[in-house]
Parts: structure tokens; sequence; C-alpha cells
């Protein structure tokens, strides 16, 4: 796909109407919450007695209680009915939900207002399990990365869109409250109409039987997403993304007017700053993945939450302003401009940490269970946002300062992210070969797709260079298990990498016969389960740059498990660092630059039966061609 792509999905059936479903929804969400915070904040006394702080606290938590509460019943219902119908039934329920509001906002009744804040809570939990379940069904892998960057910049450009004009609209005079009360429920009716057009989503499971028993259909959920470890982190992972927004972006009114000296259009600034950046790593993190499911991109993110994270704190140190200013005396500001820009980099970076989290979730669950592990994950994220509260009102009773409590945000997420890639080393092994080849090399990969999505198969592959598998591994959407020299498999560093990948080392009868027996019993299980294995038949490095003969193991494993063998090709690695070539080995990379060129070719599959040796050495050199 070309970059421009994921934005051509908004001119398909498949994809326009559920996005601007999503976004109308999330826009009117956003549209009816700030006008009604808005108008309790500045406009207190004519609604209630009660204190407008108390109520600022007390209705974000209304919303966020349905996600609690319902999410199992939401996820059993997505993965039970077909999804375009469910769709339009919650888009009906939220015309309903405005339509009380209205005679709310015109009956000047807060508990009626209050009423429609959970029922809006409810129509987001409903919605979102078909939201996230919807694109798996409709888009191809090599889209997914795309299609879940232009949601989540969907998704937050309706959330900024809906604070703003809900702040506005209300305090317009004389018709603020009728201008929301008729506003909502038309932008309700508009997403009602989009929904219409969303294609037939069959059920994954439609027999489910529907346990309406929150709490145990809860527990039930969790447990079954943790059978599946990387699944169950990344869930973890997801929702320490929003325990950390939810820190952040809670500061923000006070840090603008505490500590910036701003007037509400600065809280809105900070607002916009962060919502662009949001939307622009979502969209960017189909460029930096090579239109893939790439999680090297999480620590990416995660390092650059806690850098600008750090560096907020920093920034709002050396800012000096002590006069109220509006924008315009804000940007004037030394120190202004270096905080608006750790926080749309906190935005950029936070949109490479989610993006990547989803679409692996949402590729690597079960299929019959996608819309349940969802709903499973709104309720730890509901759950991770109520101890985020908790966690900065205890900072700040303790006496930390806002900035302060970025500090420590941002070192927390540093040890969550230790923590987590600790626990799932393919991370950090997808990250430090998105590394590789995103600066010592720059490789272009042919003809991707060649690599299957699901079920085993053997890929084949010349060997130049010690860091043939990492490249490899970054141009697979899926882990590989590297069958490889044991003398290769011992490097320093380097074997850190492998043994995460759960490479199998392999040696020679002569050199270590239990070790090439138990290499086969390996591979055989690995192919067995699914997996795909990778070997370098030709059984050593090149020392010269040109192709050895392979070696007969390919057919002692075909043999054994039958499985489709991928030849392929590198090319252009010859003379780097890294390889056998002749020569003073910094001279020659330094000969080469720092940014070298080379590519992966991926041939058409070949049947097992035919995959000879000499076979597939002919299939790898056509592919390599005469560029070593």
């Amino acid at each position: 796909m070309s970059q421009s792509s994921q934005f051509s999905l908004l001119r398909q059936r498949r994809f326009s109407p559920f996005f601007w479903t999503q976004f109308l929804g999330a826009f009117n969400d956003n549209v009816f919450k700030t006008a009604l915070l808005t108008i309790l904040t500045y406009d207190a006394l004519s609604w209630t007695t009660l204190d407008p702080g108390l109520l600022n606290n007390l209705i974000p938590g209304l919303f966020i209680l349905p996600f609690v509460l319902f999410s199992a019943t939401a996820g059993q219902l997505a993965d039970k009915f077909e999804k375009s119908r469910l769709a339009r039934y919650v888009k009906v329920l939220e015309i309903a939900i405005m339509a009380i509001a209205a005679f709310g906002w015109m009956m000047h009744s807060l508990w009626l207002l209050v009423a429609a804040v959970v029922g809006m809570g409810l129509h987001s939990t409903l919605f979102g399990p078909v939201k996230y379940a919807y694109l798996p069904q409709h888009l191809k892998q090599e889209e997914l990365v795309g299609g879940n960057g232009v949601v989540e910049m969907g998704t937050f450009v309706g959330i900024l869109l809906g604070e703003v004009i809900g702040a506005v609209l209300v305090v317009t005079k004389p018709w603020g409250l009728e201008l929301v009360a008729f506003g909502t429920i038309a932008i309700a009716v508009l997403g009602w109409l989009c929904s219409r057009g969303i294609p037939h989503s069959p059920a994954p499971e439609p027999g489910l039987k529907v346990n309406w028993n929150p709490l145990t259909e809860t527990m039930r959920n969790i447990a079954f997403t943790r059978q599946n470890r990387p699944v169950f982190l990344s869930v973890l992972g997801n929702s320490w993304f929003w325990f950390y927004g939810a820190v952040i972006l809670a500061q923000f009114p006070v840090y603008a007017k505490d500590y910036l000296h701003g007037d509400h259009s600065v809280f809105v600034l900070l607002l916009t700053v962060f919502s662009l950046g949001i939307g622009a790593g979502s969209l960017l993190c189909e460029r930096l993945s090579g239109h893939k499911v790439e999680i090297g991109l999480v620590p990416f993110g995660s390092i650059g939450l806690s850098v600008f994270g750090f560096d907020l704190y920093l920034a709002s140190l050396s800012y000096t302003n002590t006069a109220l200013v509006d924008i315009a005396g804000f940007l004037s500001q030394q120190g202004s401009v270096r905080i608006l820009f750790d926080c749309i980099m906190i935005g950029v970076f936070g949109g490479f940490y989610i993006v990547p989290l989803f679409a692996l979730i949402q590729t690597r669950c079960d299929r019959k269970h996608v819309s349940r592990t969802i709903a499973g994950m709104n309720i730890v994220n509901a759950l991770f946002m109520v101890v985020a509260a908790l966690f900065a009102m205890a900072l700040l009773k303790a006496g930390l300062s806002i900035p302060q409590l970025f500090m420590a945000t941002a070192l927390l997420n540093a040890v969550v992210a230790i923590y987590i890639f600790s626990l799932v080393p393919e991370f950090l092994v997808r990250f430090l070969a998105w590394l590789l080849i995103h600066t010592i090399h720059r490789v272009h990969t042919v003809d991707p797709e060649r690599i299957p999505d699901e079920g085993a198969a053997v890929l084949i592959c010349n060997h130049v260079s010690y860091v043939d598998a990492v490249v490899i591994m970054a141009a697979s959407p899926r882990p590989i298990r590297f069958v490889m020299d044991h003398r290769i498999f011992r490097i320093p560093v380097l074997s850190w990498i492998f043994r995460t990948a759960k490479a199998i080392p392999i040696a020679s009868v002569k050199e270590d016969p239990w070790l090439m027996d138990k290499a086969y019993v390996d591979i055989a299980q690995a192919l067995h389960e699914g997996e795909l294995v990778c070997i370098f038949s030709e059984g050593k490095l090149t020392s010269t740059g040109e192709m050895n003969e392979f070696r007969g193991g390919i057919r002692k494993i075909l043999d054994r498990t039958p499985v489709p063998v991928i030849p392929m090709a590198l090319r252009g690695l010859w003379g780097s660092l890294l390889t056998r070539s002749p020569g003073n080995p910094f001279e020659r990379s330094f000969r080469r630059g720092p940014f070298s060129r080379l590519s992966l070719v991926v041939g058409e599959p070949v049947e097992p039966a035919v995959a000879t040796p000499e076979t597939l050495y002919q299939h790898v050199s056509d592919l390599r061609g005469d560029w070593l």
C-alpha cells in the first residue's frame, strides 16, 4: 500500500460508514459532556448547590462506570450478533439518550443530564467491542495498522472538536442550551444515518449463550485472555497508556491556569496540540511499520512518552511568566514553544505506542473472541483510569506540584515499560530489528505478502551476514523460529536477541549429534503448532558473497512435517560490517555509508513434494540475481 492508502479507505464502503459512525459517536460524547461541565463550572448556582469541583470529578466517573459494569455483556453481544445491525441499534439508543438530555436542558434538570451522562457511557460501552472487532473482518492484515491509525486519529479529533464546540455552544447567548440540546440530537441522527451504510459483518459465534452476570463474565473474560500471554500483556500495555494519558490530561486545566497563568484558551491550546500529536503519531504508524503490525514501535513509543514527559517537567521549571495571558501572550513567553513541543511529542509517541498494540490484539487473539477480548480490555482500561485519578490525587495531596507529577508519571512509565518488555521480549527484539532496518540499513522488501499470515511454513534463505535473521524478522508480520549455527547463536549480545526470539541452535552430527537431533525435534514441534521456521540451508556464512551449496536438512524437515517452503533472497548485505567480506570491516562499512540499501525478495511458495535442496537453491539464486 502507498502512504496515502490509509486515507483511501475513507472512500470505501467497507470502512467509510463505520469510520464516520464512530467519529460522530466520540464527537457527540464530548460535545455533551463538555457542555455540561462548562455550564456547571461557570453557572453552577442556577443548576445546583453542590460543589462544582465535586461535579467535575463525579461526572467523568459516572461516564466510565458503565465500562466497568457492562463491558463483559457488550463483548458477548458483539460476538453473538451481526455487527452492522448492532451498530444501528446502538445509534438508536444514542438518539433516545440525547432526547432525554434535551428535555433535561430545557427543564433545567441536572439529574436528567447526569442520567444522560451514564447513558452515553453505556452507548460507548456497547459500541467499543463492535468498533475494534469490526476492523479485522473488513481490512486485510497489511491494512490493519493504517486502518487503526485512521480510527485513532478520528477518535481524538472527534474528542477535541467535541470539547471545543461543546464549550463554545453552551455559553452562546441567548440560545446556548437550545443549541446543545438539539445539536446533540442532530449529531446522533447523523450517526445513525451513517451506520445504515456499514456493510454486513457476520457474527463470529452466533450460537454463543450470553452470560448476563457481569462479574462472573468479566472474570471469565480476563481469565481467557490471560491464556494468550502476548495478547494479555498487550491489553495491560494498552490500559497503561490510558493511565498515563488520564494523569497528564487531567492536570491540563489547572496546569494551564496556575502554572502557565493562561486563560481558558491556553488550556484548549494544550489539549489541541496533544490531540494533534496523537493523530499524527497514529497516522505515521503505517509508514514506520512498513504496512504491517510492527510491535517494535511499542518500545519506541514508550521511550518517547518517558523522555518528553520528563522534559515537560523541566520545561515547566524554566517557564517564569506570572501575568495572566491569552494564547498570543502565552506564545510570546520564553519556554512556551518547548512546552507545546513536549505536549505534541507525548501525543505522537502515544500514537506509536497505542496503534500497534490494538493491531496486535486484533490479529493474535482468538477470532471468535475478539469482541470479548476488547470488552475485557475496556474494563481494565476503566479500572486503570480510576487508579490514575487516585494516584494523581494522592501525589498532589502529598505535596507534589503538577510538573513534579508529570515527572513521576514519566519515570513510572519507564519502570512499567521495562517490566512488560522483560515479560514479553518479543517487543524489544522487534524494536531492535526495526532500528536496524531504519538506521544502519534501508531495507526494501519485495512481495512480503507471500509470507503466509497464518499456518506453518518453512522459510529458506541465503546466508550473508550475522544479522540475516534480524533483517528477515523485521520484514515478517509474524514471529519466526530461526534455525541457526550454534556458534552464531552464542555470539555475545546477538545471542540474547536469538534466545528471546526462540531461535533453534543446530550443530553438525560430527560436532554435537545430540544438539542436531534436538534441533529437528524442535523444528517439527514448531511446525506442528503452526509456526514459521526459517533455515539457512547453506549451513554457514558465505565467505565470497556467492551462495554455498544447499544441504539436505530441508528434506529431513519436510519428510517429517510436509509444509510449504517459501524461498527468500537477501541482496545488498555483502561487504557490510557483519559479513565475512575480506579487508578491514570498519573501512568497508565506511565505504558503504551509514544507510546502505539492501533488499529482501520473497518468492512463491514451493510444495513440499518438490522442495529438494537443488530446486530451492535455484529458486533462491534466481531471486537474488547479480546483486550480492
